[in-house]
């Protein structure tokens, strides 16, 4: 009897990063006599079990985390299906598509759906249009399907290369942090593993991976940061460059969760709506906060109104008002909103609601404190 090829470490690990990601999502797993066999188990004809979803390119890390994931339908925890989205950006790209559908139906999952896609610019570089609408797409197919989670296939490179990339831009706590872990139905089990584990897995398993060639595009920022920086920077400072960035993502990434709590109970403490659609922010109580609440408490205005998340020089600007000895402003702060800053005068009575705020406004949108369809940053 031939034996049973030796499980690869990796396998292993990723195994259990998967189901410390899907924690309190995973049904228990079925009592069996004797030793389960991992591999071999029929998968339970439940339609009770939660549904999970892989969202799959083809490539080596979303074909990995398919073929781990297979592992929790086998062992009775849940059922696995996938969702493959075609950005229609490169020629052949159905094709690619389908090829990457036909792999993970061959590994077992169901259902398995090939989602088509327009990417749409409006004003966003290429990249952010193709991952806004890929999420859409995920969110939709999650939607319908019932899935309780959608799992993503980034690892602890993809989340060196964002901290680099955010670094370069000049930004914040919240973007330095990379991608978060979870965010709503959204799972990134593989931020521990190296890409390389993710290929060793497809090897294990017999896959032919996709590699996609804007990769090596060196057009794309990101790109660059691969096949270029982050080299350069191993090489030069050491190994664990990739490791030290993920881990300072991991510790700003608590701190992002706590700032940001704290300005949105500041917020909500704060805000007043104005009878003309208005939000309004009490100087005194602005004043009161530390810059980097006050800051981020100006930003929540803004995307509460339909902007885009406003620029740290545009969040300065809207600062100085409080500096200011009258009326004010406006200033700009992306997507037709802007703040100004009201003092009393002729037009504005001492008691009026406005007098002594700043006084943000949509000058061109449906989508103000009224229509409550506001715009949010897109995510990686």
């Amino acid at each position: 009897m031939a034996r049973r090829p030796r499980l690869l470490p990796a396998v292993g690990t990723a195994r259990n990063l998967l189901a410390a990601s899907l924690e309190g999502l995973l049904a228990e797993p079925p009592r069996r006599g004797g030793r389960p066999d991992d591999d071999g188990a029929a998968a339970p004809d439940s339609a009770d079990l939660p549904l999970v979803l892989v969202a799959c390119s083809g490539g080596p890390d979303s074909l990995a985390l398919a073929a781990v994931a297979v592992h929790l339908a086998r062992t009775g925890r849940c059922r696995v299906g996938a969702v493959v989205v075609d950005h229609g950006l490169q020629a052949g790209s159905a094709g690619t598509a389908e090829r990457a559908a036909a792999a993970v139906r061959g590994l077992g999952l169901d259902p398995v759906k090939v989602r088509r896609v327009s990417v749409e610019h409006g004003g966003v570089g290429p990249e952010a249009a193709a991952r806004g609408a890929r999420y859409a797409a995920l969110d939709d197919a999650a939607s319908r399907l019932g899935a309780v989670a959608v799992l993503l296939g980034h690892t602890l490179d993809d989340q060196a290369e964002q901290v680099l990339l955010g670094l370069a831009r000049g930004s914040g706590t919240r973007s330095l942090a990379g991608m978060p872990e979870r965010r709503g139905p959204y799972r990134r089990p593989f931020l521990d593993l190296r890409r390389a584990d993710t290929e060793a897995i497809c090897a294990f398993y017999g896959l032919d991976p996709w590699h996609d060639p804007t990769n090596l595009d060196p057009s794309y920022a990101r790109s660059r940061v691969r096949g270029e920086v982050l080299p350069f920077l191993e090489d030069r400072l050491g190994p664990g460059i990739a490791r030290a960035l993920a881990r300072t993502a991991r510790i700003l990434g608590q701190d992002a969760d706590l700032l940001e709590q704290l300005s949105a109970d500041a917020y909500a403490s704060l805000r007043t709506e104005g009878d003309d659609g208005t939000v309004l922010l009490p100087e005194d109580g602005l004043r009161a906060l530390p810059a980097a609440l006050r800051q981020r408490v100006l930003a929540l205005a803004a995307l509460e109104l339909g902007a885009f998340q406003p620029s740290f020089e545009r969040l300065r600007a809207a600062e100085s008002l409080l500096e200011r000895k009258g009326s004010a402003g406006p200033v700009q702060l992306g997507g037709k909103v802007s703040v100004h800053r009201q003092v009393r005068g002729r037009s504005v009575l001492r008691g009026e609601p406005s007098y002594g705020s700043l006084v943000l406004r949509n000058n061109g949108s449906d989508n103000g404190p009224g229509g409550k369809q506001y715009r949010r940053p897109i995510q990686e």
